[in-house]
């Protein structure tokens, strides 16, 4: 177990500041951008940008890593980031926006490739679930506290993204100063929604409506915070509250989605998504920010833990040999979710007000329920296999798969290599 952390400490380190970093521009970005006298609509275009950017990193990662390595793709991508990062203190458009915030997608997906191949390919099967989950659980501390940060700058100002910046320069410090050897080159990872589709559809569906849900939320909470009053501080800990519901439910839900059909899990997840989401509507309207703060903590519990469940369920029903490139499917629906669903989100807001952010959630939330349900009465299943973490969010970023996987891999080890795959909320998004 030493022997495997002192392999994978330096990816871990510099992938926790990375999301730091990434974490506190989730929630300064879209602060800036109305101070700077953007409509919620042009906010959820940019939002839009990075989930396209984001699934086109996706496909481009592979070839780029096979050519320079995992540790020249790092240096390179993490300098690339930081830079646009301090572009984004001279943009004053919704075009430049657009396309700093794309082409922050397209880099902090193929950075996200890097780490999560690195950590699968170095973590031994007899110890790979313990890597991944301190490898899991300092990035996603870190995501989650960092927005906290806003509180020491002001959005109107670019000191915030100058420490963005330089935190995510710092990244590099870790994985430049490795005295480790990094793993071999990639593998390619076919993406295959057609042939997923027919194998398993609540998969797919609740991959896509999951980006449609979790990436407008996460994209525009400090903008809705903002619209009903909260100050700066507390509407970015909105997103904090978000990361902390995930971080506490993620294991007790997949503990239940290994004794059940998963696909209840699933619709259970989306039905109390819908229905926190109406209990946001109800008090934000009273005003009451507290309550407000605890909802958002039971929304991210239930909806940031959607995505996981989906790809349980894929992996119990797919072959072992399909199970990296399911993981890269369903992320992929993710992303196109991710991609359009804030146009859908900030189009609710700009028709109904901020209440409309959360009047989407809760329809959307809904539709993927009655799908589910539908499903469960036509085909029945028999619940098999082991939960995975993994978390496209926020970041939020996160990225494909197990790129070092061989044919030879059995099914356990399969499953686990499938937990590298990332979200961030991402998701990220």
């Amino acid at each position: 177990m030493n022997s495997s952390l002192a392999l994978i400490w330096s990816v871990t380190a510099a992938t926790t500041l990375l999301q730091a970093a990434n974490g506190l521009l989730q929630a300064v970005m879209p602060l800036r951008m109305q101070a700077e006298g953007l409509s919620v609509t042009a906010i959820g275009i940019v939002a839009a940008a990075y989930g396209l950017g984001f699934s086109t990193g996706c496909f481009l990662a592979p070839s780029f890593i096979r050519h320079v390595g995992y540790i020249r793709a790092f240096a390179s991508l993490a300098v690339m980031v930081a830079v646009l990062v301090l572009a984004m203190t001279q943009a004053h458009t919704t075009l430049a926006w657009v396309l700093l915030r794309g082409l922050t997608g397209v880099t902090l997906a193929c950075i996200f490739t890097v780490t999560d191949g690195w950590i699968s390919a170095r973590a031994t099967s007899s110890h790979r679930g313990r890597i991944l989950s301190i490898y899991m659980i300092s990035t996603k501390v870190a995501l989650m506290l960092s927005p906290l940060g806003i509180g020491f700058g002001d959005i109107r100002t670019d000191g915030l993204f100058m420490a963005i910046s330089a935190v995510m320069s710092l990244s590099l410090l870790p994985v430049a100063a490795t005295t480790t050897k990094e793993p071999p080159a990639p593998l390619n990872v076919k993406i295959d929604v057609k042939g997923l589709f027919t194998a398993a559809p609540s998969a797919v569906v609740g991959s896509f409506v999951v980006g449609l849900v979790n990436g407008p939320v996460i994209a525009i909470t400090p903008v809705f915070g903002v619209s009903i009053g909260m100050n700066q501080e507390t509407a970015a800990a909105l997103l904090v509250a978000l990361q902390a519901g995930s971080l506490v439910m993620q294991w007790p839900l997949g503990w239940l989605s290994d004794r059940a059909d998963r696909r209840y899990v699933i619709a259970g997840l989306a039905a109390g998504t819908s229905l926190v989401s109406i209990l946001i509507l109800i008090a934000s309207a009273q005003g009451a920010q507290q309550t407000i703060l605890w909802s958002f903590a039971a929304w991210g519990g239930l909806a940031l833990c959607i995505y996981s469940v989906c790809v349980a369920h894929a992996c119990d029903i797919v072959d072992p040999g399909r199970i990296v490139s399911t993981v890269g499917t369903l992320l992929f629906a993710w992303a196109v979710g991710v991609t359009i669903g804030p146009l859908f989100g900030a189009g609710a807001m700009e028709l109904l007000g901020p209440q409309g952010l959360f009047i989407y959630s809760a329809l959307a939330s809904l539709g993927l329920a009655a799908f589910i349900i539908l499903r469960i009465v036509q085909v029945r299943r028999t619940p098999k296999g082991e939960f995975v973490t993994i978390t496209p969010s926020s970041s939020a970023a996160p990225a494909v798969v197990t790129l070092t996987e061989t044919a030879a891999d059995n099914r356990k080890q399969a499953d686990q290599n499938a937990a590298s795959a990332v979200i961030r909320e991402e998701t990220s998004s």
